[in-house]
């Protein structure tokens, strides 16, 4: 079952988010795939960028593309097609393992969807259940020692306060999370990359433009539940059942969730007398494209 997808204009700021109508209840599956041919000179950054979906989402679903000079007249299958998390559809939610971060509008039936940059390795970005607790338009960035010391190790010293304007890394916007000491931000950028990476230092990177528009149509107090599951599961009112999973994310620790097919599809799949042989494809290939694995 594909539902519309369409890029919207918006008028507080240029998003090209990715829009979806929530589908009706019992449906979790938005979008449609899309295709798109290499043009000479593009490289994955561009085409993930035109298309408003992260870098490594796009390489988990064409294996082998060089990322810097892919091949022109290549076709590379866009993640545009998506699972919702099976969480309540209000406020932002971030999957990290994703590295997507979803909207639901209370005020229309839409889903707007962003792809994010998260905490690298040594800087996981944590699981939470939150809210937005402070809106900060240009905001100023007070690095921690923590970041002070590894700069210092780089031979750069940071200033106490870095202020507004283009050499601030939180870019022109910052929405602060109550989680913690208040040390989580979803915040802009400064740089022409890191979305749809894990590269900063635990908060939640996003395109200027995606930001621009996102902290606009918040309020303070919006819920935010930041989540890490990499497989997601919807068994459609047509009884046809997809299966999304993502490589799932490495700690700190070194430690990674272990891929499984989910205990509710195996259940459904031995009562319909099915085999599993398809889902256990899609958790080995772990692409991030919804495939239907089984239809009753």
């Amino acid at each position: 079952m594909i539902r519309v997808f369409c890029f919207l204009l918006l008028s507080v700021s240029t998003c090209y988010a990715r829009v979806y109508e929530l589908p009706p209840e019992g449906s979790s599956l938005v979008g449609n795939i899309e295709y798109h041919e290499v043009i000479r000179g593009e490289t994955i950054a561009d085409i993930a960028d035109d298309y408003d979906v992260g870098f490594l989402s796009v390489m988990a679903a064409n294996p082998g593309v060089d990322p810097f000079l892919p091949k022109p007249g290549t076709v590379l299958v866009m993640p545009t097609q998506i699972i919702l998390p099976q969480v309540p559809r209000k406020g932002i939610v971030v999957n990290l393992a994703e590295l997507r971060l979803y909207f639901f509008d209370p005020d229309s039936d839409r889903v707007y969807v962003f792809p994010v940059g998260i905490g690298r390795i040594g800087r996981d970005t944590p699981e939470m259940d939150t809210y937005v607790s402070q809106k900060r338009p240009n905001p100023t960035w007070t690095p921690p020692d923590s970041i002070r010391k590894e700069y210092l190790k780089k031979g750069k010293t940071l200033p106490d306060v870095v202020p507004a304007g283009p050499d601030n890394p939180l870019g022109k916007f910052a929405l602060r999370l109550a989680y913690g000491k208040g040390d989580y931000l979803i915040h802009g950028t400064n740089k022409d990359f890191g979305i749809g990476l894990r590269v900063s230092s635990g908060c939640m990177r996003m395109n200027p433009d995606d930001i621009d528009w996102l902290f606009h149509h918040v309020k303070v107090g919006e819920k935010v539940k930041v989540i890490d599951e990499p497989v997601k599961v919807t068994l459609e009112p047509d009884r046809t059942v997809y299966l999304e999973a993502h490589e799932p994310l490495t700690r700190s620790d070194g430690s990674k969730k272990r891929l499984l097919v989910p205990q509710t599809l195996r259940w459904w799949l031995d009562e319909n007398q099915l085999s599993d042989d398809l889902a256990k494809a899609v958790i080995i290939s772990q692409n991030g494209i919804p495939k239907e694995v089984a239809h009753h």
